[in-house]
């Protein structure tokens, strides 16, 4: 805090208990002088009231006296008349004192009459929002419950996902898995199906060899053959054989030549 705030902060406080200070002297000089002389003061308001209404009085009296006999009466004849006339002059002030005090009576009445169906009106409302309150309270616990619920079912919810990622994930390594053996085995079918092609290739170019050579021997028939003539001709007909019947030495071969898709995950 800056000395400027600090010195504000001083003066403020002090100027605050100057006020108390000053404050409670005009309470205490009240206490002392004016307190116990309030009953004087009003009193003596009354009797001045009462001193000024006798005077006017009894100069009404005197000028009343005089413009009728023209002589001054008695003094008990006129202290008569003043007690007569300030006595009907109290009637009429408590006449009409008690006049305004019945019409703020009628005036109290009504407004209590008022009141009253004030009160009645905010006792009624009172138990209408009584009865929302009620209302509010059995929906609110109806909703409390309901989110108890549906926080309930959201943890197993959750769970149940957390199982079903698991599931997915095992599941998606198996296919690799899968996709991965069905690759090698594609791969190794292809090898075969390669090697088989040779091996295909092979026999045909040996086939027709075969049957060139076969026909060149046929031809010779009709000649003069050697002795060994027999074993030529077994060996080709041995040769034939094999070549009319190559899948004898391929059977272990597939039987298809075509590469299937991969397996459905």
């Amino acid at each position: 805090m800056r000395k400027r705030d600090r010195f504000f902060l001083k003066v403020s406080i002090i100027m605050g208990s100057w006020k108390n200070h000053v404050r409670q002297g005009l309470q205490h000089r009240d206490h002392r002088e004016k307190l116990p002389f309030v009953g004087v003061f009003t009193s003596l308001s009354q009797l001045e009231e009462r001193f000024e209404l006798r005077d006017e009085i009894l100069a009404d009296v005197q000028s009343q006296s005089l413009e009728r006999h023209g002589v001054e009466v008695g003094g008990n004849a006129t202290l008569l008349r003043l007690r007569l006339r300030e006595s009907e002059h109290l009637v009429d002030k408590l006449s009409q004192t008690v006049s305004d005090l019945t019409t703020v009576l009628h005036l109290k009445e009504d407004e209590v009459q008022y009141w009253q169906s004030r009160v009645s009106q905010f006792h009624q409302e009172a138990l209408t929002l009584a009865k929302g309150s009620n209302t509010l309270k059995e929906a609110l616990s109806e909703y409390e419950f309901t989110i108890e619920c549906q926080s309930k079912e959201l943890a197993a919810l959750r769970v149940d996902q957390q199982c079903l990622k698991e599931a997915l994930a095992d599941a998606l390594r198996e296919k690799e898995r899968l996709l991965q053996r069905w690759m090698e085995e594609k791969i190794k079918e292809a090898d075969r199906l390669n090697n088989y092609n040779i091996t295909q290739a092979r026999w045909q170019h040996l086939t027709k060899h075969l049957k060139k050579h076969l026909q060149k021997g046929v031809g010779k028939e009709h000649e003069p053959t050697p002795t060994n003539s027999s074993s030529d001709a077994a060996q080709s007909t041995s040769a034939i054989q094999r070549i009319n019947n190559p899948t004898d030495m391929h059977s272990g071969l597939p039987d298809q030549c075509h590469i299937s898709g991969p397996p459905q995950a």
